[in-house]
């Protein structure tokens, strides 16, 4: 059901500072051995001017919003319901600890399968350091619906 009330739906923008000890922690959490994410001194030997932004980790960062699923409760979503569908990167530039991010998202479309078992809700988030592009955020939502009552 493309063009459905949840399509076009968007949150404030919302500014992340990215913290060297975060992204080491997440570097130790995905299993990444490169000390170009984890040693300043390493990173800096690598032509960085600071720790450098993991790929993934952008889509951390947009959690710390406040209530960053607040436009799925808007959208009138049972969190209980909701999955993890897919999730793609688009990348203009690097990012590295000290920046500060701001975060935009909305929702693109919203659709139906399987006869309306299933709900995918498409998210865009356009990530920006001082007003220029950083990344392009795409993730798919799939909500299980809950069967009418007959």
């Amino acid at each position: 059901m493309a063009g459905s009330p949840a399509t076009g739906l968007s949150t404030p923008p919302s500014t992340v500072d990215v913290e060297r000890g975060r992204l080491r922690l997440f570097a130790k959490a995905i299993g990444e051995t490169d000390p170009v994410y984890t040693d300043l001194d390493a990173a800096h030997g690598a032509g960085h001017r600071d720790l450098p932004v993991p790929p993934t980790f952008l889509f951390c960062l947009e959690m710390d919003r406040p209530d960053p699923f607040a436009f799925l409760t808007e959208a009138g979503i049972n969190l209980d319901r909701v999955l993890h569908g897919e999730q793609s990167f688009t990348y203009h530039a690097l990012c590295h600890a000290g920046d500060s991010l701001t975060f935009e998202s909305r929702i693109t479309d919203d659709y139906e399968r399987k006869g309306g078992a299933l709900r995918f809700l498409v998210r865009q988030t356009h990530v920006t350091r001082a007003g220029r592009p950083i990344a392009d955020l795409n993730n798919v939502i799939v909500v299980q619906q809950e069967k009418a009552e007959a």
